[in-house]
């Protein structure tokens, strides 16, 4: 998959994209990512990307004409995929967009910064728009580097274990269960009997059970769009908590 990211400050990119999970996946070639400096495409000496917003107000707005020519630039060189713009006013995301996007062969990431982009760019060139978070960055490259990351680890080889994506918090609308590892003991605290039995289908019971617990206790809201299948639900029943499940899923009676 090809990553186009146009940014100001293509430094900040250069120690994330070399450690770790994307190392690896780049050097296999799994994932490319390149990076463009927006100032490349300024048509002035001194490579001016902003300026004050007509009317007045606090801050600076990016300019329009480097972002169109940066953005056309990427897709002279072969680029065609989806215009991202990352911006507090996107729409949210969420690992069902990550989903999304990683279904896709390619992804142009333009990081907004100061008080946002010229909106003649963002209505002409920007096919979407997102948001990590209802809070505030100093600019869109801390985003695009949480969009990358999330993207790339759910592509075809890029995790060392095949299953681990589909098993991670938020592949469902439950938080992972719980988990422990060597030693046994660790200052007075044992880990779970169950996961020391060897019974694999009592261990994946216990840890439905135990994410569903951990999403009540943590992250109710996530249960309302949750669906269980009949043999959970007669386990969470077992386990006394189909009350307190019940309340918030999307589930009906009739499909228990």
């Amino acid at each position: 998959m090809l990553f186009d990211v146009l940014t100001i400050f293509p430094d900040l990119f250069r120690s994330p994209l070399e450690e770790g999970i994307l190392r690896k996946a780049r050097e296999e070639g799994k994932i490319r990512i390149r990076l463009t400096d927006i100032r490349d495409f300024a048509d002035d000496r001194h490579a001016t990307t902003d300026d004050r917003p007509f009317g007045g107000g606090e801050g600076m707005v990016m300019k329009p004409e480097p972002l169109a020519a940066a953005v056309e630039k990427v897709r002279e060189d072969g680029n065609a995929g989806r215009v991202i713009l990352l911006t507090p006013q996107g729409r949210r995301y969420t690992q069902d967009v990550a989903r999304e996007l990683a279904a896709e062969e390619s992804l142009v990431l333009v990081c907004g910064r100061y008080e946002g982009v010229d909106e003649r760019f963002r209505a002409s060139f920007c096919d979407d728009e997102i948001s990590i978070g209802d809070y505030i960055l100093t600019g869109g490259e801390l985003a695009a580097m949480v969009l990358i990351d999330s993207v790339s680890r759910l592509l075809p080889g890029v995790l060392g274990c095949p299953d681990s994506a589909g098993k991670d918090t938020f592949s469902r609308s439950l938080l992972k269960h719980a988990q422990y590892t060597r030693p046994r003991e660790f200052r007075g605290i044992g880990v779970p009997e169950v996961l020391l039995s060897g019974d694999h289908g009592e261990i994946e019971r216990y840890r439905f059970i135990e994410a569903v617990r951990r999403t009540i206790e943590r992250r109710p809201d996530l249960l309302a769009r949750e669906r269980f299948s009949r043999e959970e639900w007669r386990l969470l029943k077992k386990q006394g908590m189909a009350g307190a499940v019940s309340a918030v899923t999307a589930d009906s009676d009739d499909e228990r």
